[in-house]
């Protein structure tokens, strides 16, 4: 089944972005980098994939992504506030269009109250400020299948990314539309600040 075909779907994801003229990077932790190489391992994928981070630890979290100290310690790494962070400080760190992140709890140990083995975060971001995250609920499937399932679950989001609407860039069209929507209001300002001259009286 192609929606759950981890190749069918980068592929088609490549597709859309390389016609859309989206560029891509990935911030991952519990899947160590899998996003990323399920989309490189597509022939061509350079003109849209940009960088991947892998950040497994807190620090490397903080030190390469720019989440805050204070998330990480309030909601913890495996969180949706953490995820969200992770995407965004993705896209903060490079010039791309479109960001995901993945933190989660693979197993097969890990499990703290309240987050279990199978838990996993994945947000995606874009450039035009479009955010979303999703909670999965995985179980202890193993950790293998664990983490195919979260890159399955991450390049299903960023396709429902990339068909959103276009990043906006400028064009000339829309600068003169933007200009001809301006025009009257400009003209109808000076008739009101600057009233008609009246003749002098002698």
């Amino acid at each position: 089944m192609a929606g759950s075909d981890p190749r069918a779907l980068a592929r088609a994801l490549l597709d859309l972005c390389r016609s859309r003229k989206l560029t891509i990077a990935t911030a991952e932790s519990c899947t160590g980098g899998l996003v990323a190489g399920a989309l490189t391992e597509i022939p061509g994928s350079s003109d849209v994939i940009d960088r991947g981070f892998v950040t497994y630890s807190n620090d490397a979290k903080h030190a390469m992504l720019g989440v805050e100290t204070a998330t990480l310690l309030t909601f913890g790494a495996v969180s949706k506030e953490t995820a969200i962070a992770m995407a965004i400080g993705a896209l903060e760190h490079a010039e791309v269009d479109l960001t995901v992140a993945i933190t989660g709890i693979a197993g097969p140990g890990g499990a703290t109250p309240g987050k279990p083995v199978g838990l996993v975060h994945i947000a995606v971001a874009s450039r035009d400020g479009r955010i979303a995250h999703r909670e999965h609920r995985f179980g202890a499937i193993g950790r293998s299948l664990v983490r195919q399932r979260s890159v399955v679950e991450a390049l299903r989001m960023l396709l429902e990314l990339a068909r959103g609407p276009k990043p906006a860039k400028p064009r000339p069209v829309s600068v003169s539309r933007a200009r001809v929507a301006r025009s009257p209001r400009r003209s109808a300002v000076k008739r009101r600040v600057t009233p008609p001259l009246k003749p002098k009286k002698s």
